[in-house]
């Protein structure tokens, strides 16, 4: 898809399939074309070329059947906050057309899944802002829809709140597809199957949580000391290190006392460990520690948006690179 305002290109040429059962964390930056997707696949904004289809159906050509399949949740979260809870979800109930006979049992289930019992007499403009939330998500999934787009839905709660929300989400992602956008990449992590990041209107990753991370390398923190008693020099060891295959930087770190040393080597897609063995057996080293840290998701996400990434560390000399 491509949406233009203007002489503004929100999206580029996006394109990406969700199936049934998969919960998908949409990520970008402020601007990068998040909420210009997702409003398409609402049928609030129509694609300036391409289609957005759910299950099966064209947004466009078919936006009525289309949106009875989906549930929606954004930011902003708009309430009639001058109604009760009970009246305002009755109301979304009535305007989804579901029949009277299922409407009761609609209602408890969305109230149950939501937490909401204990506030359903209270005016909406009465209540908390993450109890407005939960309101918000439980007009989303009262017609149980196919499709679920959820825009920051844990914005507002207390962290007993987001961990049950979460649970939810996860739960409502067995049968359903949910599509949920955050800025808290640690939510993106405990709770999404795949990552899907856009930036500037493009679409610049799409894999799951841990791929995005391994496949940018990490580091590895070692502790070492020599194995004859002799004692170490630490800008030797740091250049040796540095030769190591596929060690990118390396950096003084903390140690475990008198005869010890420690380093931070960052590397990339390939693991080191093996290669550093190796080079501890060469040159007799005793590797007292050796822990090896994944790139975050953070660190992925900040490279592939560009933004400020992971603090420098110092590269080996030019002649001793790989």
């Amino acid at each position: 898809m491509t949406k233009t305002y203007g002489a503004t290109q929100a999206l580029r040429g996006v394109s990406f399939e969700v199936p049934r059962g998969q919960v998908v964390g949409f990520l970008g930056p402020n601007g990068a074309g998040k909420s210009t997707t997702m409003k398409i696949l609402a049928g609030f904004v129509t694609p300036t070329t391409g289609t957005a289809r759910v299950n099966g159906l064209d947004v466009r050509e078919d936006p009525v059947a289309s949106r009875r399949m989906l549930g929606y949740l954004p930011e902003n979260n708009p309430l009639y906050e001058e109604m009760m809870v009970r009246d305002f979800l009755d109301f979304v109930a009535e305007v989804r057309g579901i029949p009277k006979p299922l409407r009761a049992g609609r209602l408890r289930g969305a109230v149950e899944r939501c937490g909401l019992a204990s506030v359903l007499g209270k005016d909406i403009h009465q209540l908390s802002k993450g109890y407005r939330q939960r309101v918000g998500l439980a007009q989303a999934i009262l017609h149980d829809p196919d499709l679920l787009i959820l825009d920051e839905p844990t914005t507002g709660l207390d962290p007993n709140q987001i961990v049950e929300i979460r649970s939810l989400i996860k739960e409502l992602g067995r049968e359903k597809t949910v599509i949920l956008s955050t800025h808290i990449l640690s939510e993106v992590q405990s709770t999404c199957d795949r990552v899907l990041i856009i930036n500037d209107g493009r679409l610049v990753a799409d894999d799951t949580p841990e791929r995005l991370g391994k496949g940018e390398g990490g580091t590895v923190t070692v502790v070492l000391t020599s194995r004859a008693g002799a004692g170490l020099q630490e800008a030797v060891v740091s250049e040796q290190l540095g030769r190591v295959a596929g060690v990118t930087g390396v950096e003084g770190a903390e140690a475990e006392g008198g005869g010890t040393l420690g380093f931070r080597l960052r590397y990339g897609a390939e693991d080191i460990r093996r290669e550093l063995f190796e080079a501890a057996v060469r040159h007799d080293w005793c590797l007292l520690e050796v822990k090896r840290q994944h790139v975050s998701l953070e660190e992925t996400f900040r490279k592939l948006t560009g933004g400020e990434g992971p603090r420098e560390m110092s590269a080996p000399p030019p002649s001793l690179a790989a």
